[in-house]
């Protein structure tokens, strides 16, 4: 495949260079009408986060909260002693290259695994002839007005994947359609989109398009570049309907019937079921961005409840860096005859990315905090993307990196929409060096000048990995990431090897500049955890505040709120458990087919725990204590039973509970229910027709008689006789005596 060029506008204002060939086209092209309206000397960004929610400081002010810098601001004054950062010394032999960089060698356990599937695609129609190269936009057959709009944006160039799919997308065909991380793909579904907008019938408004993502901050992205894109044709409306947002806005939206709906799926269903006049009968085009993840557990059962709320003729398109290869789910979107487009089959790896590995070995899986802000120090400094496992872990790095002076932002799922926003905006303008989130960066995004990605926590599969190095070494560019491997990460180490191949390094970190920051982050954590503790205040604070809110507005406007529909859902909060529960198993089962080392910390954690269990089991009272006992031990002659015979842990479960339990739960219950019915309060129903007894019950009830004659007859054994003579009653009443 031939290179190509993608001159994407960087976020600085760069001056717009005019090429002759193109101007003499464009002179004999255009009318004079036309040669006013010239393209400005500036490109334009196509993203602007800041425009779509409040501010940030008047969220605060609305809600009587600070923001976390004001509060890592406020800590940073109240130390005595300002934090001494580790100082490199040149003279140091040992710390002089603390950040060595060498190839990678496997070792022992790193082997490559062949997982190698043969493709099977008889589902999707041939995509022989299909052309993955243009020379200029004017090529694919698209109007004045979109040529307008990328030349303003600064695309000169089509990407293979925009050249592939804007000619196939305008003729209505449906497409699967993948290609790397930045090479255009939301142009690509965009361009025909808009250009088959053109021509709908206006005297009828409706939505007739619906673009669906998995995160608010993707959907927010889309919206963007769908309204630069249209920036020209002016009778065309689009609207965003995410959560986090409010919901009165987008119902109104929704009601004026806008031509394109940018959407998560969550939410769309929520208006489609619970406002009036919303509804996709005169849908045309049904695109999913990030089509992989939206049919994974989390989303499959509401992108299937839309599809089934859509028209079944329409036209259907999915993209995605890593397309899914699972046929089912794709037939389950009454696709028909879909194209299979890949822009890249050779390979799926931007050819100026470099991979890097840091190996963290068990004994230093508590410095991983010192490690990283060793190479955040001298290494990688600016334009870095952090990524976190936890939203938890997440918070606690941008504390660390405001009490140490750098300026950080984070992007988790316990901030409010506008705080994501904020965050990403302040990002994209290079007022902070670092962003730290967790996933829901991780798709998607397209934040211009990104040079390093650097996972903290090691994703979960090779699909993740994909998806967050993608956030560099876009359209070109050069881009580093950096993965963070513990001894537990090896299987996805493996497919990073095999994905890298010759390309990836190990980067080897100094100890001694470990040792250093591990010794400043310790000398922090009184103020982490003040921090951490004024936020727990503050959150309990406005939650009483919220609450004392809700009652006085039931007491206000109780008939009102009476009044109004009970929203409603298209599954019961039963199959919603359900739902989350095979999701569990089934990340269980992807867990649990690796070979699971317990880490040494891991270990120490649990401890603690059994010591903190057993000093709580000291206070109990005696009685308690030995109640808990007794059923320890019975528990652990049952297990060493059960390993004697081989049972399976489903035996052990359909074993039920002990006899005594049983018998002391039955009768406990009879006693109840006489004593409400001598209290009146329940009204015992005669001629009943009782059960018939099971098989089980009377096994039991011929086990507990057994058990209780036995016990009789021990205690009858150990009684003394005397002489054969009957033993008279040893007790004797006292008024007897009285009387005499």
């Amino acid at each position: 495949m031939a290179d190509f060029v993608f001159e994407q506008p960087s976020d600085e204002e760069v001056e717009y260079e005019e090429n002759d060939d193109e101007e003499e086209e464009q002179e004999e092209a255009e009318d004079n009408e036309d040669a006013d309206n010239k393209p400005k000397k500036k490109t334009q960004s196509p993203w602007d986060f800041s425009s779509y929610s409040e501010s940030v400081a008047d969220e605060h002010n609305r809600r009587s909260t600070t923001s976390i810098d004001f509060k890592i601001s406020k800590a940073r004054q109240q130390l005595s002693e300002p934090i001494a950062k580790p100082v490199e010394e040149d003279s140091d032999p040992d710390d002089s290259e603390p950040h060595r960089q060498e190839e990678y060698r496997p070792e022992d356990g790193d082997d490559e695994v062949d997982t190698n599937v043969g493709e099977k695609k008889p589902f999707f129609a041939s995509s022989e002839g299909v052309s993955f190269q243009a020379n200029s936009f004017m090529e694919l057959h698209i109007s004045r007005p979109l040529l307008r709009a990328c030349e303003a944006l600064g695309y000169s160039k089509p990407t293979p994947i925009q050249a592939a799919c804007v000619p196939l997308a305008l003729t209505g065909r449906d497409i699967c359609g993948s290609a790397i991380t930045g090479s255009g793909k939301t142009a690509a579904f965009a361009l025909p989109t808009l250009e088959r907008l053109l021509y709908r019938p206006k005297n009828r408004p409706a939505i007739r398009v619906l673009i669906l993502t998995p995160t608010r901050e993707l959907a927010v992205q889309v919206h963007s570049m769908i309204g630069k894109l249209a920036q020209f044709m002016t009778d065309i409306r689009c609207c965003l309907v995410v959560g986090g947002l409010s919901t009165k806005v987008q119902e109104q939206a929704l009601r004026s019937m806008p031509d394109i709906v940018v959407a998560t799926p969550g939410r769309m269903i929520d208006h489609l079921r619970n406002s009036k006049s919303v509804d996709l009968d005169d849908l045309a085009v049904l695109i999913l961005d990030e089509a992989d993840r939206l049919l994974e557990l989390g989303f499959s059962a509401e992108i299937h409840e839309l599809v089934r709320l859509c028209p079944k003729r329409r036209q259907t398109m999915l993209f995605s860096a890593t397309m899914t290869e699972e046929i089912d789910e794709l037939i389950k979107l009454s696709l028909n005859k879909p194209l299979r487009l890949s822009a890249d089959p050779s390979t799926k790896r931007p050819a100026t990315l470099t991979e890097e590995v840091v190996r963290i070995r068990r004994m230093r899986e508590g410095n991983q905090e010192a490690v990283l802000l060793a190479l955040c120090t001298k290494t990688f400094t600016s334009k870095v993307i952090v990524f976190s496992g936890t939203k938890q872990a997440a918070h606690r790095l941008k504390i660390i990196f405001g009490l140490l002076g750098f300026k950080a932002a984070e992007l988790h799922g316990n901030l409010t929409q506008a705080q994501r926003l904020d965050a990403l905006e302040v990002f994209r303008k290079q007022e902070v060096d670092f962003l730290i989130a967790t996933d829901v960066a991780a798709r998607g995004l397209d934040i211009i000048g990104v040079q390093t990605v650097i996972n903290y926590a090691c994703p979960r599969d090779l699909t993740s990995y994909v998806h967050r190095v993608g956030r560099t070494a876009r359209a070109g560019r050069e881009g580093y990431a950096v993965t963070f491997v513990t001894d537990n990460d090896r299987s996805l180490l493996k497919a990073i090897v095999k994905r890298a191949g010759s390309r990836l390094r190990s980067r080897i970190v100094a100890e001694q500049s470990i040792a250093k920051w591990a010794q400043v982050i310790e000398q922090l954590e009184d103020q982490v955890a003040a921090i951490m503790q004024e936020e727990r205040e503050e959150m309990a604070l406005r939650k009483a505040e919220m609450e004392a809110a809700k009652a006085e507005n039931m007491i206000a406007h109780r008939d009102e709120i009476y009044s109004r529909p009970k929203r409603t859902w298209f599954v019961t909060e039963k199959e919603k458990k359900l739902v989350q529960k095979a999701a569990k198993e089934s990340s269980a089962k992807e867990n649990g087919s690796e070979s699971k080392v317990m880490s040494a910390e891991q270990a120490e954690d649990l401890k603690m725990k059994e010591k903190r269990k057993r000093e709580r089991e000291k206070n109990l009272p005696r009685k308690k204590r030995r109640k808990l006992e007794a059923a320890r031990e019975q528990l652990e002659d049952e297990d060493d039973l059960d390993e004697g015979k081989g049972k399976t842990k489903k035996d052990k479960e359909k074993s039920g509970i002990s006899l005594v339990d049983l018998a002391y739960r039955r009768a406990k219950a009879v006693k109840a229910v006489n004593k409400a019915v001598d209290a009146g309060k329940i009204v015992r129903k005669t001629g009943k027709k009782l059960k018939p007894k099971t098989r089980v019950s009377e096994s039991r009830r011929d086990e507990m008689q057994d058990l209780f004659q036995n016990d009789m007859s021990e205690k009858k054994q150990r009684k003394p006789h005397h002489g054969g003579m009957k033993k008279k009653s040893s007790f004797k009443s006292k008024s007897r005596y009285k009387r005499r």
